[in-house]
């Protein structure tokens, strides 16, 4: 049964069509689809990020009619790519293990059909679904992840329970879906962890590109690491997105702020080169709280986070078809 938004007014991702997810001829012919996964019962600080599914949907200010050619790309990705909108899953905030089986069933359908889910959170804890889900389909440590985040996720317990948005990235290495020496972390900084998850995060051959190597090195040498080691004995790549990898100052509306971060232009630029790169198998875009959101400020980042990656999918695509692609650095009016 398809849920529209479990906490508000049913709308798709920009106006694309929705689709049941239990009636699989209403989407298994489409190359993405949305999941709302409306979850916020692993925050450790601010809640509220349940309603992220919904905002990162509807802010915009273009008209929703399923269609976003871009700029940058000359691809119109919804429309390419012919995006449609599962719905939410059912995922309540008192039971996280139901919640948590319950997305993981939904993204390894969508995944297992050969269609890239994009998932929309909820708060981090639903990455162990997500890319657990995917692992199903693609292969048992056969998917690398590239996280943008803050924070490194990588916890042993949170407040004594196994699962929580401080921990999933453990337990996905430990269950075997993904390898720690294909798992790329960019955008760490802060004061947290401790140095026994360090430790613990060297012994899998974690990679973790911290802010201040960013800075020193800059993002683009970082991220010609990142994918080379992302695309080495791996067959896809999961790309997860926290917005609080970005500076609160340009996305306040998220549960753990820590100052310092990327700009918005930054990660929306990497996003999309990682689409463009790499074979993705899932993304998730988490973290957005509207409650602590200023003039949706942080909504219209998740929402273009998921566009960026969808237009890099859709160009990889085209290229792949033999079909003409312009680049960003194409003179936008060349040949018109």
């Amino acid at each position: 049964m398809r849920i529209g938004n479990l906490y508000g007014a049913d709308s798709t991702f920009l106006g694309v069509p929705s689709a049941d997810p239990d009636v699989a001829g209403e989407w298994s012919s489409a190359a993405a689809a949305i999941i709302g996964a409306p979850f916020d019962g692993g925050t450790s600080h601010r809640p509220g990020c349940r309603f992220g599914p919904q905002a990162i949907r509807v802010t915009d200010y273009l008209p929703h009619d399923g269609m976003r050619p871009s700029l940058s790309l000359g691809v119109d990705p919804l429309i390419d790519l012919g995006v449609v909108d599962l719905g939410d899953v059912e995922m309540p905030s008192g039971d996280t293990e139901l919640s948590l089986r319950r997305l993981e069933e939904r993204v390894t359908a969508v995944a297992s059909a050969g269609v890239i889910p994009i998932i929309l959170g909820g708060d981090h804890t639903i990455a162990l679904p997500d890319v657990t889900g995917v692992a199903h389909h693609v292969g048992w440590g056969r998917v690398s992840v590239i996280h943008f985040d803050a924070h490194a996720d990588t916890g042993n317990t949170q407040m004594g329970s196994l699962y929580g948005h401080g921990t999933p990235m453990r337990r996905l290495i430990e269950s075997g879906a993904c390898r720690g020496d294909r798992f790329l972390q960019i955008g760490l900084r802060g004061y947290w962890p401790e140095p026994a998850t360090l430790d613990w995060m060297a012994q899998q051959g974690m990679r973790s590109f911290e802010m201040s190597e960013i800075v020193s090195r800059g993002m683009d040498v970082v991220l010609d690491e990142a994918i080379a080691l992302a695309m080495t004995d791996c067959d896809a790549v999961f790309l997860s997105v926290d917005v609080d990898v970005v500076d609160p100052g340009s996305a306040p509306g998220t549960g753990t702020p820590e100052p310092g971060g990327l700009t918005s232009r930054q990660l929306l630029d990497a996003v999309r080169r990682v689409a463009m790169e790499t074979p993705l198998g899932g993304v998730d875009v988490v973290e957005v709280s509207p409650p602590y959101d200023h003039a949706e400020i942080t909504a219209y980042l998740g929402n273009r986070i998921v566009l960026e990656a969808l237009g890099g999918i859709a160009w990889r695509r085209k290229g792949e078809r033999g079909e003409p692609t312009r680049t960003p650095s194409d003179p936008l009016l060349k040949g018109r």
